[in-house]
């Protein structure tokens, strides 16, 4: 199976959103505590493994591993409820940009979810 060049320039955009995302994840974990949901436990260990996560996705893709596309498909859809909270906790606090771009992200997981694991089945067994 070939890769498009759509999908391929989704995994670059993806690779490149994971490695940004996952560095600052690692240097700066208390900038994301205002993300996390207040029912899931060790707030920080979880930034944290996000990062590692996002970073090892990020340098997977870069690699064209097979595993990446799986790994990262994961990884969107592990942090996807707590994005759902992010929406709907910014959103009570009135309509304002923050809710906007809260709202707008959830939608646009879909393709990316969609892109690695399509990169993923056409990635050669070998790579």
């Amino acid at each position: 199976m070939k890769i498009s060049l759509a999908n391929r320039i989704t995994i670059w955009i993806l690779a490149v959103l994971f490695l940004t995302s996952g560095v600052l994840h690692l240097v700066k974990p208390g900038a994301f505590l205002w993300l996390m949901p207040p029912w899931l436990p060790e707030h920080n260990l979880l930034i944290l493994a996000s990062g590692v996560f996002e970073v090892l996705c990020a340098i997977g893709l870069i690699a064209k591993q097979k595993w990446a596309g799986y790994l990262s498909a994961l990884v969107l859809l592990a942090i996807w409820p707590a994005n759902i909270w992010y929406a709907f906790d910014v959103s009570s606090q009135g309509f304002n940009s923050q809710a906007v771009i809260a709202w707008l992200r959830l939608p646009l997981q879909i393709p990316l979810i969609y892109a690695a694991i399509k990169f993923a089945r056409a990635a050669k067994p070998t790579d």
